[in-house]
């Protein structure tokens, strides 16, 4: 009998004869009873068995299943074992953020794929060790947290650095898009050494904005933080022996699918030895759709996101797809000459890109703005509700009707256990306002030396008013699981770059503020979320603390590191039509030209269709808020549409067939499709994402495919065979 492997804390000190005999017919007393209970179960009906197996897991509480475990301490939760698989994991989930962020711009949620291959490699990894005899501490629930944390946060370095946004809408490859505001004092190249600077004196500020309020957020409002939740549920599911083996299977099929897009991604190569061959142009609903952005390119790594996505979200980017590809821009092509000069570039913003740029950014304005205000609306009423309920304890958030429950529940066995460790290892505020104030400094005098266009006032303004913003986001996230980072990014551009004006680099100076309002933010935020998992699953603060630490230093490396070797490898980054447009980096380039010109960029009428399309985007959100249920589950998502608007609809012919498989597959068995759906997902995005490395490895190598798979009509195909012919 091993006790220490199963980590309940018990001493061994031997059993008996007697002990013995009791023990064996205690053993075999319940064996008889579970014999007896599965013949009576096998009587019942099929339904009936799983209702009752589905009201015992509901009554049985979690934290009754693991109370004759041992809770490390937090230094044992981060273990050595725990970063270096964390560490393999950042490197790979920073090339699929990457890609994403360098494509469609549209991040799914990855952390049930950081949490089930960190229990995957660890348990591989305590595996062997127990079979050599040298496994010493067993791998728990907390130490899957630290992993999973740790992952989030390095590769959610690659979103909030703006290597697909504000980092990348400073470059010279974007700005030549435009004829606005192109000038050197608002362009900055990307450069590996500054780019690290920059994420290392902005990244951790948020970490240490909101900590001193972690009992406030979680125990005290109690709020949700569904994503945490979810996650936390995740891990806890994993660490029974139900879970582990329902996760051995998960991880089977995540494995199997991601070598199978690995391997697709690997086909498809040899047909594609630029932009205009293979199979991401076959025109598989015609000639004239594929002119027009309609087709399907047979990426895996999209039709995992359509999987992951809900059913709104990609029928709204179909939607924006065939409003705008499909109506509006070959219609306006056709008012070439007469709302805008013939024969520009076809990246120029006085032309059919202006409308395209330009109208995308008042949907996701007009959203954005929206969704501020209804979650700022909500938080002032939960205080203001908060404050008359006299002498009642509020428990925050609240029902779908926007109403404090007052009433106090009694305090259960998971919350007063989960409440316990919580308080545990507290994270003195000293530390918390000491490590704010010292990064600020470090970072007001640093960032005008990064970006000369950045005042040091203007960044001090910033860290000013960050910490209540970061508040806001964060308690907005617990209510709503909606992260406004990018929103408070988008102010920021256009307060700051109106403020520095474009004859002192505004454009740059609103895209460095950008990076610097949603780093802050968006950390805050995920820190909340992590602590909201590792109250549910009695990891320490103290090492989730540690793990976001640790996580987003990796990611400050190897982020731009990552980014680096893609826009080394690819020649072609950034520009529209290529494999990696990077949508928003024109995007907000765009809303930063804004900021500093005003409304005389715009080319003809195209303000009246952002007036319209704003209004669209608010009318859009409130009937979602005001109508029923039944109303409202139909309502598309503006700032979903506006996606396509810019890069095109062939991401959604994607991600709309990755909706109708697991729409079928849930007709066929939805037990199954929910247990495995997001891990077939999984693999075929992380099998995608990860194939870009030795993609970027041939492209730096300058080796191209042998072959070119490319379509012709049939007229063109006559005048080819001819010409061929004639020669």
């Amino acid at each position: 009998m091993g006790t220490e492997e199963n980590g309940n804390g018990r001493r061994e000190i031997g059993l008996t004869n007697h002990d013995d005999e009791a023990a064996i017919e205690k053993e075999e007393e319940m064996e008889i009873e579970e014999t007896n209970q599965m013949s009576r179960r096998r009587k019942k009906s099929k339904k009936e068995t799983m209702e009752e197996g589905r009201e015992e897991e509901e009554t049985m509480p979690i934290e009754k299943v693991f109370e004759g475990k041992q809770v490390p301490t937090w230094r044992e939760q981060l273990t050595f074992r725990a970063m270096m698989v964390a560490a393999f994991l950042s490197v790979m989930f920073n090339f699929i953020v990457m890609k994403l962020s360098l494509t469609t711009g549209i991040i799914p949620s990855l952390n049930i794929a950081a949490g089930l291959l960190g229990f995957f490699f660890v348990r591989l990894w305590t595996k062997a060790l127990e079979i050599m005899g040298f496994l010493r501490q067993p791998f728990t629930r907390q130490e899957n947290t630290v992993i999973q944390t740790c992952v989030v946060a390095s590769s959610g370095i690659a979103f909030s650095g703006g290597f697909g946004s504000y980092l990348f809408g400073m470059s010279e490859r974007i700005a030549q898009q435009a004829t606005e505001a192109n000038d050197a004092q608002n362009i900055k190249d990307p450069r590996l050494g500054w780019m690290i600077g920059f994420l290392f004196v902005v990244s951790f500020l948020g970490l240490f904005s909101l900590v001193p309020l972690r009992k406030i957020m979680i125990i005290d409002y109690k709020l949700i933080y569904p994503s945490g939740t979810a996650t936390a549920f995740l891990i806890n599911g994993f660490h029974t022996p139900q879970g582990a083996k329902l996760a051995k299977k998960q991880v089977k099929t995540l494995g199997t699918f991601f070598t199978f897009s690995f391997l697709w991604r690997f086909f498809q190569w040899f047909y594609s030895p630029n932009d205009q061959c293979g199979f991401q142009a076959f025109p598989s609903l015609g000639l004239k759709a594929y002119d027009n952005t309609f087709y399907f390119d047979f990426s895996a790594a999209y039709v995992g996101v359509g999987m992951i996505c809900p059913y709104i979200v990609n029928i709204s980017i179909l939607l924006g797809a065939i409003l705008s590809w499909g109506i509006m821009w070959p219609l306006i092509g056709k008012k070439e000459g007469s709302w805008y000069p013939a024969n520009l570039e076809s990246s120029d913003l006085h032309g059919l890109q202006g409308y395209r740029v330009f109208i995308a950014i008042a949907l996701i304005l007009g959203d954005g703005l929206y969704n501020f205000v209804k979650v700022l609306s909500r938080i002032i009423f939960s205080f203001i509700s908060t404050a008359r309920s006299k002498g009642s304890r509020s428990t925050l958030p609240i029902s779908d009707d926007d109403r404090p429950n007052t009433t106090t529940p009694p305090i259960s066995f998971d919350d007063r256990r989960r409440t316990e460790f919580f308080m545990k290892d507290q994270i003195p505020n000293l530390i918390a306002f000491g490590g704010y104030v010292a990064i600020a400094a470090i970072s007001i005098a640093s960032l005008p030396h990064i970006f000369h266009q950045l005042k040091w006032y203007y960044v001090l303004i910033a860290y000013t008013f960050a910490p209540v913003l970061a508040f806001c986001n964060a308690y907005g996230a617990g209510l709503t699981d909606w992260s406004l980072a990018s929103a408070y990014g988008k102010l920021a551009i256009l307060i700051i770059g109106a403020w520095a004006g474009a004859s002192n680099g505004g454009v740059v100076a609103g895209l460095a503020a950008c990076g610097v309002m949603m780093s802050i933010v968006s950390t805050a935020s995920d820190l909340m979320q992590d602590f909201k998992t590792g109250y549910l699953t009695l990891a320490s603060p103290r090492s989730m603390f540690v793990s976001q630490i640790i996580g987003t230093a990796m990611g400050c490396v190897i982020a731009p590191s990552v980014f680096w070797l893609f826009y080394n490898a690819f020649n072609d980054l950034g520009l529209p039509g290529s494999e990696y447009p990077a949508p928003y980096a024109s995007i907000y380039r765009g809303i930063a030209i804004l900021g500093v010109d005003g409304f005389r960029s715009l080319p003809k009428h195209c303000l009246t269709f952002c007036y319209i399309f704003f209004a669209a985007a608010v009318v859009v959100n409130l009937v979602r808020d005001f109508s029923g249920k039944k109303v409202a589950r139909f309502m598309p998502l503006p700032m979903a549409m506006a996606i396509p608007f810019y890069i095109g609809a062939y991401f959604a012919i994607d991600m709309c067939v990755g909706s109708l498989i697991l729409f079928a597959w849930e007709m066929k068995n939805k037990a199954q499709a929910d247990a495995f759906g997001p891990a077939v997902a999984s693999g075929l995005i992380c099998g995608d994402g990860i194939y870009t490395l030795p993609q970027s490895v041939l492209a730096v190598a300058k080796v191209k495919a042998p072959i070119c798979m490319k379509f012709l009509s049939r007229q063109i195909n006559d005048k080819v065979d001819a010409f061929i012919s004639a020669s």
